[in-house]
């Protein structure tokens, strides 16, 4: 890394926050190593559970939204379905982060070509963008997801 024109932190709070530059690295530093895998795995799984409340998939979201579509969760009441997904949703939330966390924390440190959080980013915009052609273009056919639905709908019928 040492020949490398891009600039590293060599001390100090950013110094633990940045990953290891290789594995070699991440195994003659175990604590520095410790120190980065945990702030990428809790950073994500807090980022992850204020997104839920933020973005309107929150348990109270999700229970309203069962509501109004007159939906039940088997053994439960409303009052009851609340306090479920209030335990479930967050945890749910929690996890989901971390393990996308360490997704990026292994992208990381097994060297790959840009970021695993630049990486996890693009494959997310790609998809997105890929979600909004299909969507967009339902009534023009062009989503094959679209038309092996309406082929096997077609055959399903006859």
């Amino acid at each position: 890394m040492d020949d490398s024109p891009q600039l590293s932190a060599v001390g100090g709070v950013a110094y633990y926050m940045s990953p290891p530059h290789t594995l070699t690295a991440a195994f003659l530093d175990p604590i520095h190593t410790f120190i980065y895998i945990a702030f990428t795995l809790s950073a994500c799984a807090l980022f992850s559970k204020t997104w839920i409340e933020v973005s309107g998939s929150g348990p109270r979201d999700i229970a309203k939204q069962l509501k109004e579509q007159q939906m039940v969760m088997a053994g439960h009441r409303e009052g009851s379905m609340y306090k479920e997904l209030k335990r479930v949703v967050p945890t749910a939330a929690a996890l989901g982060g971390a393990i996308l966390g360490l997704l990026s924390v292994v992208a990381d440190l097994m060297g790959a070509i840009g970021s695993g959080t630049g990486i996890l980013m693009a494959v997310t915009i790609i998809y997105s963008c890929k979600s909004s052609v299909c969507i967009n273009d339902l009534h023009g056919f062009s989503c094959v997801a679209y038309r092996l639905g309406n082929w096997y709908e077609g055959n399903r019928q006859s």
